[in-house]
């Protein structure tokens, strides 16, 4: 291994799971999700010497959103092939069907809704930071995210709503 690919490996290892966590939060499409952050820790790889300790994540979540953000602008061509691959199987009904009501809600909203809730709420980031990463305005992110949360309030409410109408 070159220098620094033993700290690339740990720091990849560490970050995957929650870049792929993202990415379905962004996408719905947990193949989608994979895809990307995998092209993010690619990217990510091939900027390593110049990526400071303290903001490898961050430089990580920009490129897997500046990833979407590019595939919704240019959707991708896809090539089907013969072999399906491996999927990871077990007692998941909770997660499930959380998961199912969080794609659910999250489908009500638009792609750049989406993606100023997931980097503003599931990130935690401050809105100038989410106006600087999706290149928008402030007033833009401020705008957008209380549309996307009344979408959402709607969209659980009624969610809830068909839960209790199937018991």
């Amino acid at each position: 291994m070159a220098r620094g690919d033993a700290e690339f490996v740990e720091f990849a290892r560490a970050a995957s799971a929650r870049l792929v966590h993202a990415a379905y939060l962004l996408t719905g499409d947990h193949h989608q999700a994979e895809d990307a952050a995998q092209t993010a820790l690619v990217r990510t790889y091939a900027s390593w010497p110049r990526i400071h300790d303290d903001d490898a994540y961050g430089y990580a979540r920009r490129t897997l959103v500046n990833h979407l953000v590019d595939g919704w602008r240019r959707p991708m061509q896809e090539y089907p092939t013969d072999e399906v691959p491996e999927q990871r199987r077990g007692d998941v009904a909770d997660e499930v069907a959380t998961r199912r009501w969080l794609i659910a809600i999250l489908g009500a909203l638009s792609p750049r809704e989406r993606a100023i809730v997931v980097l503003r709420y599931y990130f935690d980031l401050p809105e100038a930071q989410v106006a600087r990463e999706l290149a928008v305005s402030v007033g833009t992110v401020k705008s957008t995210s209380s549309r996307a949360l009344e979408k959402l309030r709607a969209a659980g409410a009624r969610a809830a709503d068909n839960q209790e109408a199937r018991r």
